[in-house]
């Protein structure tokens, strides 16, 4: 239901758009095509159409998005935090297969007198 709903936002987000570009500021846009007079809808028509619609899509993304708050998907209640989980779930890796053990698989270092000596 989410998706759906979500869906209609958007729908209703591009009519919105392209009916507000087709609108001209002081009244002509659109309208301003039909000012013959054999037309069937005259030009004051037309823009109440046009004014009309653009109050009906914003009304109807305000009550869609009222809406879609019901449907959030929610997520499980946990008592760890989710860094704490995902470590508690990380597959034990061993670490010798990722990168060798510089520090410990080095021979000890020789010193002078102990060369000497041999």
């Amino acid at each position: 239901m989410y998706v759906f709903i979500s869906i209609l936002i958007l729908l209703a987000a591009v009519l919105l758009i392209l009916i507000v570009l087709i609108q001209n500021s002081k009244g002509g846009g659109l309208a301003s095509g039909f000012s013959s007079s054999n037309q069937i809808m005259g030009v004051r028509k037309t823009t109440d159409f046009l004014e009309k619609a653009t109050w009906g899509l914003a009304g109807t993304m305000i009550v869609l998005s009222i809406l879609i708050t019901a449907f959030i998907p929610g997520n499980e209640i946990t008592n760890q935090s989710e860094i704490r989980q995902q470590i508690n779930e990380a597959p034990v890796i061993d670490p010798g297969i990722i990168a060798p053990d510089f520090g410990t698989a080095q021979q000890p270092i020789v010193s002078d007198e102990e060369i000497s000596e041999d």
